[in-house]
């Protein structure tokens, strides 16, 4: 499948979910109307291009603690040769590189970046260096941003009233009821993680 243009990836960036193997699991997902799929790890993007026609948002999780998600440029680039799009935490990275380097570079390949964000500070910062969309990814699961077990609908408006980048709102949205209020506070598109492809009627709810 060809990677998606800017503008292709603009109308489709709800998916659901990143960390999971592609194939069957998608189909619900697919067949219940999400617009894109987001996968982790360069293998699995490779994979879930060749299996569904479907956009591929992919990032890559590279450990597990502190700052691990899409590091840096050759973390980018990978789910990018793998057919994707990149999705990036815009959050400051060990190496010392920047996110502002990062999204040079996957621009440069033709293709988005999402950034994975967990504060109006870090959204700001991550629109300001480029990044096409802004997610509330991380809220909840970083030092620094509300712990909480529903979405972070605040953070998706303040977001939404801050900066022109399209909002996407991801983390906690299980039920379509979740999805509607993450969409009237101001986000372009809702993310749904694992909740979809296991019960495909979220999908249809959330999509209707």
């Amino acid at each position: 499948m060809p990677r998606p243009s800017r503008a292709q990836t603009h109308q489709k960036v709800e998916d659901p979910g990143a960390n999971r193997h592609p194939g069957p699991h998608d189909v619900p997902a697919r067949d219940g109307g999400a617009a894109a799929v987001r996968v982790n790890d360069p293998e699995v993007v490779a994979v879930t291009v060749a299996a569904v026609d479907l956009p591929v948002i992919g990032l890559w999780r590279d450990g597990d603690s502190g700052v691990f998600t899409t590091l840096t440029v050759r973390h980018a680039l990978a789910p990018v040769e793998a057919g994707a799009a990149a999705g990036a935490t815009a959050r400051p990275r060990p190496d010392g590189s920047t996110f502002a380097a990062l999204v040079e570079a996957v621009h440069a390949a033709g293709v988005l970046v999402m950034a994975d964000v967990s504060t109006l500070a870090e959204g700001r910062a991550a629109a300001a260096q480029g990044a096409d969309f802004v997610g509330t990814t991380l809220s909840g699961y970083v030092p620094g941003s509300p712990v909480q077990s529903a979405p972070d609908l605040a953070l998706g408006t303040d977001l939404a009233g801050s900066i022109g980048t399209p909002v996407i709102a991801e983390g906690r949205i299980a039920m379509p009821e979740q999805a509607a209020q993450a969409l009237a506070a101001g986000a372009h598109r809702v993310v749904v993680g694992t909740a979809t492809p296991r019960r495909p009627v979220f999908a249809e709810g959330l999509t209707n």
